[in-house]
């Protein structure tokens, strides 16, 4: 089995993430939507720009993440750091659109209020099933 297309099959389909920041020993998780651009190997995701998570991630850019799996238990998994964009969500608008046609909305909203992140990590646990669970590299 190939879990490197596994993962970027996952990476495809699954719109959400649970990202876990941490500030003085204070773990703090949420929900977010993203796109793994594949061409580069970078993680998007995007935020209001007076929301927690900017705070947390300027004082400790270290973070971890799981897709959330809306049927079955597939999922990938990694650790990585997280910095601001030189992109703009308008910059990255089609690609969230491609994948969430809903975001289209958000971004009309609220696009000026939005930053821009990117996480890069170098491996990712990648779940298919109890019996299917690897370690990849990128």
């Amino acid at each position: 089995m190939d879990m490197k297309a596994e993962f970027l099959r996952i990476m495809r389909a699954q719109t959400d993430m649970a990202i876990a920041t941490s500030v003085e020993g204070q773990p703090n998780v949420r929900i977010v939507n993203f796109y793994f651009d594949d061409a580069v190997g970078i993680l998007y995701f995007s935020t209001f720009k007076d929301n927690d998570k900017v705070r947390e991630m300027s004082e400790n850019p270290h973070v971890a993440f799981t897709t959330v799996p809306h049927e079955g238990n597939e999922h990938v998994k990694a650790k990585g750091l997280a910095k601001i964009s030189a992109r703009s969500i308008f910059d990255v608008a089609e690609r969230f659109i491609e994948k969430i046609p809903d975001y289209a909305s958000t971004i009309e909203y609220a696009g000026d209020s939005l930053i821009v992140y990117e996480v890069k990590f170098d491996e990712a646990l990648v779940t298919l099933d109890f019996e299917h669970i690897e370690t990849i590299r990128l």
